[in-house]
């Protein structure tokens, strides 16, 4: 995740539906050192049997899997424009045709819960709703999607979507386009 440029040392997590649960980073390993090994597997009750501990924000990754039966994997991390925004409490508007890829015309941004807990974790599920990636107040983001490659992806193109936005506040007064020009590239 750090050479895609959506996330600095251990922070952030990915996690993947596996079996009758799910693969998730560990907590604080960093990622260019990390192995299959260190990768940890969770059920869906959060009991795990590993020699590292699994990420903090196992809750809210193991409720969208088990909320979401088109998710099959979620990233997490704190890319610098989209927590910019989301320190700011800021939804993304519809200022490019690519916000079509979250799922609607505009990319929410839960309101804010520590990290960790079940108030996050409903949070995160109540901005997702209908939706593919949303930013979390004070925190991050999270993408989703059917595979790891399409959550990714989402997860960086969220950031440059973050970033376009950002600049185009700079310059002028951004142009939001009408929801039905979204619903075309939908």
């Amino acid at each position: 995740m750090n050479r895609t440029g959506i996330n600095q040392g251990t922070a952030g997590n990915i996690s993947v539906r596996w079996k009758s649960g799910l693969l998730i980073t560990p907590s604080g390993v960093p990622y260019e050192e990390m192995t299959v090994d260190d990768v940890v597997f969770m059920d869906m009750d959060g009991g795990y049997q590993h020699r590292l501990a699994a990420s903090s924000e196992w809750r809210f990754h193991r409720d969208i899997l088990l909320a979401r039966g088109d998710v099959n994997a979620v990233v997490h991390a704190h890319p610098v424009y989209a927590t910019a925004f989301a320190i700011c409490g800021m939804e993304i508007p519809a200022v490019h045709y690519m916000i079509a890829a979250a799922g609607g015309p505009v990319i929410r941004c839960a309101r804010y819960a520590t990290y960790g807990t079940e108030e996050l974790s409903k949070a995160v599920l109540e901005a997702l709703s209908g939706r593919t990636c949303a930013l979390l107040a004070n925190h991050g983001m999270v993408a989703t999607g059917p595979d790891l490659r399409e959550a990714m992806w989402l997860a960086v193109e969220l950031e440059t979507l973050c970033k376009q936005y950002a600049l185009a506040l700079q310059i002028g007064t951004p142009r939001v386009l009408e929801a039905e020009e979204i619903d075309k590239d939908g």
